[in-house]
């Protein structure tokens, strides 16, 4: 038998609801998705520019793919050979040595800091640093021993600007470097900002030659190497075992284990937590779709005895069910594609209504306080942070949407086979 009718009744039922009794709850199913898909894909996008964010930083900053630290049979030569080998895979290779600074200012504010000695030339070198490292004020410029750039929460912190000077009042180091000393003065030469609030508020760098001096002749230096495919570490780390001796090598996946899987669980649980809206709305539709099939017993009984099976006839609510889907979750990936590009737009419309209705309500209930009302710059941080759209989430977001509704649609008219046409026809 051609199934081309299921359609066209379908279509039939479609138009005659879209101006009877079920308009409204047709509508309103569509609507649900629509807004669910487009508040998901909203929120998803907005999680993902954060995580990303605190994750270019972190590896291009502080971790990168790998971490390399020399053993005591460690050849310089053959690491360097090996690099120079696998140059197409590696897409750089920067010395650099670290300790952990109690820092002072000339104003008498201290606080805890990260010192890391880098190459004078690494914002030539390493593309990915460089981009990152967001100078706003001052240059990254280590070029003298005495030169040290601070992140700017910590520049902050000690109440410093370009051109005044910091003590690392006490550094951590061998038996060779003191513990606590006055004499370790450096001259803030540039402020920077990063994705990360805790590379602003903790890293401070110097230049590799300040670290041989102040550091200590048993400090070890480190190397990270950056790879063109992240996912090529394990691969490289095995490779680098092979043929260079005395080195430890950590990959970015366990260095940074604890935090990537933090940020993980964080994003998972929050789509689960969003999901649920399509849970109630496929309660909706269910409900809905229950209620038609049970008012459309004429027509079933009709289409069986005209040699309709049940599950033909079921597949006519399935098939309404995949365009109340389809109706809403088509405007609503539009809709939050829409909302990811004017993301800023959005964050700072909410930022001066959140401030206009606080302020109208001030000034009709508290005058007096009026004045001490402002805006959230927290919308502005938020403002900043662009939203990064991943094609295979919006994918799945899609189809949740849509499965939904024809989850639901499906169940409610699994009623049909309970259904007899010769009790149906007798009654009417």
């Amino acid at each position: 038998m051609n199934n081309k009718w299921i359609f066209f009744v379908s279509k039939r039922f479609a138009q005659v609801d879209r101006s009877g009794r079920f308009a409204i709850t047709s509508f309103l199913a569509s609507v649900s998705i629509c807004f669910g898909v487009m508040t998901l894909i909203a929120v998803m996008s907005v999680m993902n520019g954060f995580q990303l964010g605190f994750i270019d930083s972190i590896m291009e900053i502080s971790s990168a793919h790998i971490r390399i630290t020399p053993l005591e049979n460690f050849n310089q030569n053959s690491f360097s050979n090996f690099c120079f080998e696998n140059r197409d895979e590696i897409v750089a290779v920067e010395p650099f040595y670290e300790a952990q600074s109690l820092m002072a200012s000339s104003k008498g504010k201290q606080t805890a800091s990260l010192i890391r000695a880098v190459s004078p030339t690494i914002m030539y070198t390493d593309t990915g640093f460089a981009k990152e490292i967001q100078m706003i004020s001052g240059s990254f410029d280590l070029h003298r021993q005495d030169s040290i750039v601070l992140g700017s929460d910590l520049a902050r912190i000690l109440g410093v600007k370009i051109g005044d000077k910091v003590n690392l009042l006490a550094l951590s180091g061998g038996s060779d470097v003191d513990l606590i000393s006055e004499n370790r003065v450096f001259f803030v030469t540039g402020i920077f900002s990063c994705g990360y609030a805790e590379i602003n508020s903790t890293y401070s760098f110097i230049s590799l030659d300040a670290a041989k001096k102040f550091f200590g002749e048993n400090a070890i230096q480190h190397y990270n190497i950056k790879l063109f495919d992240t996912d090529t570490d394990l691969n490289m780390i095995y490779k680098l075992k092979q043929t260079v001796s005395g080195v430890e090598a950590e990959s970015w996946r366990s260095y940074n284990r604890s935090f990537f899987g933090a940020l993980e669980i964080e994003k998972n649980l929050l789509m689960i937590f969003v999901l649920l809206i399509f849970v109630v709305v496929g309660v909706n539709i269910f409900n809905g779709m229950r209620r038609m099939v049970f008012e459309r017993r004429e027509e079933i009984a009709v289409l069986a005895a005209l040699g309709a099976n049940k599950k033909q006839v079921q597949y006519i609510f399935i098939l309404r069910g995949l365009l109340t889907g389809l109706v809403g979750a088509i405007p609503g990936l539009i809709l939050g594609l829409l909302l990811c590009v004017n993301m800023d737009s959005v964050f700072m419309l909410i930022s001066k209504t959140t401030y206009l209705f606080q302020y109208f309500f001030y000034m009709l209930f508290n005058p007096e306080m009026a004045i001490y009302v402002y805006e959230n710059p927290m919308y502005q941080v938020y403002a900043r942070i662009p939203a990064r759209i991943d094609l295979l989430e919006i994918i799945l977001i899609m189809f949740f949407g849509i499965f939904s509704s024809l989850v639901a649609s499906w169940i409610a008219s699994r009623n049909i086979q309970n259904l007899s046409v010769s009790e149906v026809l007798h009654s009417e």
